[in-house]
């Protein structure tokens, strides 16, 4: 650990108390306007801070978190991914896109295995994955690229399994994508058919093992061709779904599969190779477990084809899943926890399951596990599985209680906390639901601040990204609901229980969740590490 060494600050004594970071999870900067959920909600002691001295706000989107334009939303993912480290790295969308223009993706080892096993068994290519254009789990022009060279290596026969969005794209676009899909291969020269389907949030794509009846409802429609409906093409398949449910919107659509003559035209069979086409790791995992553990309890899969599988990245470096991967993933190291375990100081984070990965491993550089855990605690409320704009207040109370207990009981000196509501129920696109949710938000962190100025500490208040503030949009004089997040700012706000504090905020354009690393160093009373974006104050 000695490589992680941090310099002591002079001249600065840091505040008997802790440091604690609270992450407002969706809460962004909008336009104040009728579809600004954060706007709207009651938030006394929010806006309050904007007037501090020590308030600003945040780029949380694009190049600023690693993505590849600033025409992409930010996401979970990459904001925890620059806040724990301190510096921007290309993500997943920028890697893949990369690794697809340059061939790299196509040159390497697992394609070629993928294709080899395809053409050696005359069997079939399977692509499964989230079809849109969100670009924050996956891209279908990314699907694209992988069946054109697919075929122009002589793979005749390809199966997708699509996962319907509706949550980081419009929530009723479905249909928009199956025909771009169908339009960019109709010319080639193989049989290519979706096989299944189904809604991201009833089909495969669970995370953190909240619901593993979702992966179970995945896996029986990709792999055994069972689901709730059978339909003679995905687009029937959409297009009945709504019109039995004007109200339904597709990461809620029900799953499905494509049959022929009442037989499923593509269930994943033996010798088959499959590939995961979406980046990002954490709704990808356990679909990826499901095919490659031998040892596997979490449902009955009643049986388990022997394939090729591949995910389009290596969704966790440290439990190898899965095995296989056409890119590899971004290279963190010397995250901020770190640099604080090798100055033995004592940290713990908490949220509930929906964020508990993001204070964790996405945090700690898309590593699983403790850094050390003799000096850190990590603390999962478990969530409901429920919608979420039924329960807008989600665990926010319990994740504060217990927050406070453990800042009460001066054990430790630094904190992370996440409060997800402002993000999972902006997702649902419900606009009462999404205000309630902000304003628990608001009374849960206000709780944590009076706790933590009685310990004589510092809290900083951020955002990882924009979603409740952007509730809906109209173009054209029509209104439609929005369950993605934004390209909005995020606000950054710090308080201290020191009334004159020894700094001030500097003056950094253009920036970013990455600054805030070395912020928190010097809060704890160190240099930054040279290497990271410079922090966000300045001393007297």
């Amino acid at each position: 650990m000695d490589q992680y060494s941090l310099k002591k600050r002079l001249n600065f004594n840091p505040n008997a108390g802790p440091v604690v970071l609270i992450i407002m999870d969706g809460v962004g900067i909008g336009k104040q306007d009728a579809s600004d959920a954060v706007y709207l909600a009651k938030t006394p002691f929010l806006d309050t801070q904007t007037k501090s001295p020590l308030y600003r706000t945040l780029k949380a989107h694009g190049k600023a978190v690693g993505m590849p334009t600033d025409d992409d939303m930010g996401n979970s993912e990459v904001g925890h991914n620059a806040l724990g480290a301190g510096r921007i790295f290309d993500q997943g969308a920028s890697l893949v896109q990369q690794a697809i223009d340059s061939g790299a993706i196509f040159e390497g080892e697992t394609w070629h295995k993928a294709l080899q096993n395809v053409q050696n068994k005359k069997s079939t290519l399977h692509l499964i994955g989230l079809l849109s254009d969100g670009n924050v789990h996956a891209h279908i022009k990314h699907t694209i690229s992988l069946i054109k060279n697919a075929v122009k290596n002589n793979i005749t026969n390809i199966r997708l399994h699509v996962l319907l969005d509706g949550r980081d794209v419009d929530q009723k676009s479905a249909l928009t994508y199956i025909q771009t899909l169908s339009e960019s291969t109709l010319h080639l020269n193989a049989d290519i058919q979706i096989a299944s389907g189904g809604g991201r949030m009833i089909t495969t794509m669970d995370r953190y093992n909240a619901d593993w009846r979702i992966v179970e409802k995945g896996w029986k429609a990709h792999v055994l061709g069972i689901a709730d409906g059978k339909f003679s093409s995905a687009t029937e398949a959409v297009s009945t779904m709504y019109a039995n449910d004007p109200a339904a919107i597709d990461q809620y659509l029900p799953s499905f599969v494509i049959t022929k003559n009442n037989k499923p035209i593509g269930t994943i069979e033996n010798g088959d190779s499959v590939i995961f086409t979406n980046f990002r790791g954490d709704r990808a995992i356990e679909l990826s477990m499901a095919f490659e553990q031998k040892e596997f309890t979490h449902f009955d899969r009643q049986r388990t084809p022997d394939i090729f599988f591949a995910g389009m990245t290596q969704y966790d470096g440290d439990l190898k899943i899965p095995f296989n991967f056409l890119v590899d993933p971004p290279k963190i190291a010397g995250s901020v926890s770190d640099y604080l375990c090798a100055e033995d100081i004592p940290s713990f984070a908490i949220s509930e399951t929906q964020k508990y990965g993001h204070v964790t491993y996405f945090w700690n550089g898309n590593k699983s596990g403790y850094i050390n855990k003799s000096l850190e605690t990590y603390v999962e409320i478990p969530s409901d599985t429920i919608p979420f704009d039924q329960a807008p207040k989600m665990k926010a109370v319990e994740i504060t209680d217990k927050a406070i207990e453990l800042l009460e009981s001066n054990t430790y000196k630094f904190a992370r906390i996440n409060y997800p509501n402002g993000d999972m129920v902006g997702h649902t696109g419900i606009l009462d639901a999404s205000i309630e949710a902000v304003e628990i938000t608001d009374i849960s962190v206000e709780r944590i601040v009076n706790t933590v100025n009685k310990l004589n500490g510092t809290t900083i208040i951020l955002a990882d990204h924009g979603n409740a503030d952007e509730m809906f949009t109209i173009k054209n004089g029509v209104k439609t609901n929005k369950t993605a997040h934004t390209l909005n700012p995020v606000p950054f706000a710090i308080i201290d229980a020191n009334p004159d504090p020894a700094y001030t905020l500097a003056s950094i354009e253009n920036a970013g969740l990455a600054n805030v690393a070395a912020t928190i160093c010097n809060l704890l009373g160190y240099e930054g590490p040279p290497h990271y974006e410079p922090s966000l104050i300045k001393f007297n």
